[in-house]
């Protein structure tokens, strides 16, 4: 009763991980250990849970499109992927200094796999993420605009320590876009990480922004302190794809 009644008073306080390590040590006795021994297990149980809970919490905000992990990034095709450069990205340093990340290659080269991948490493270290591609983003900006969460959403994408803009570039902005993207930019720039993919080569970004001044400002704010990746090679969705019969 009285064992009973300590597992009860702990999940009442919350202490889930402790509850199960006692209940465990209830039914697998350890003589062996001392009592600081028993007590330390019971700890780390209760420091382990919460921090998972805290990790599932994180990826499930980030809306990772890719299930994707660092260690299984294939280095077996030549996609241009340096392993010491990739190895020191994976440190997440760069998102702790607040610098950016750029990924251009051809479609099907693995860039948003990459930008998941490396997402989900630094969701694992405790920071916090979000996945969105620029037509998502956008219309989002337009969406707050229409009913009046606007401030409430670029406050909320300043305080992300990694911000993942997908398929940069692949449709002409308006004007509105173009001040909204300036506006959650400048609101970030070296105070969180940005990372963005796009198909187009940098040096012809600032003809598919628009509008040279505004265009200015963005690369600078994004383009100066970044990391750079060019993707090459085949589609990895071909390389993958079972209906492919080489030739």
């Amino acid at each position: 009763m009285l064992n009973q009644q300590t597992v009860d008073q702990l999940l009442r306080m919350k202490l889930k991980g402790m509850s199960q390590a006692y209940h465990e040590q209830l039914q697998q006795p350890t003589p062996d250990l001392t009592f600081e021994e028993r007590f330390g297990l019971l700890v780390d149980r209760e420091w382990t849970f919460r921090e998972d809970r805290r990790l599932k919490r994180r990826l499930k905000a980030a809306k990772l499109r890719e299930p994707a992990c660092v260690e299984d990034i294939d280095y077996r095709h030549p996609r241009g992927i340096d392993r010491s450069i990739l190895k020191n990205l994976t440190s997440c340093q760069w998102i702790s200094k607040n610098q950016n990340l750029i990924l251009v290659g051809p479609t099907g080269s693995g860039k948003t796999y990459l930008a998941c991948a490396l997402a989900n490493q630094a969701c694992r270290l405790g920071f916090t993420s979000l996945y969105v591609r620029t037509s998502k983003l956008l219309h989002d900006f337009q969406i707050a605009k229409a009913d009046g969460s606007y401030s409430k959403l670029l406050s909320k994408l300043a305080k992300l320590n990694l911000l993942i803009i997908d398929d940069w570039g692949l449709t002409p902005l308006t004007a509105a876009e173009r001040r909204d993207l300036l506006e959650i930019l400048d609101d970030r720039y070296n105070r969180c990480a940005t990372l963005i993919t796009s198909q187009f080569p940098i040096n012809t970004w600032h003809e598919l922004i628009g509008e040279a001044t505004i265009a200015d400002a963005i690369l600078d704010r994004l383009v100066h302190s970044a990391h750079k990746i060019t993707l090459k090679g085949d589609s990895m969705r071909k390389l993958r794809s079972p209906l492919t019969i080489p030739l």
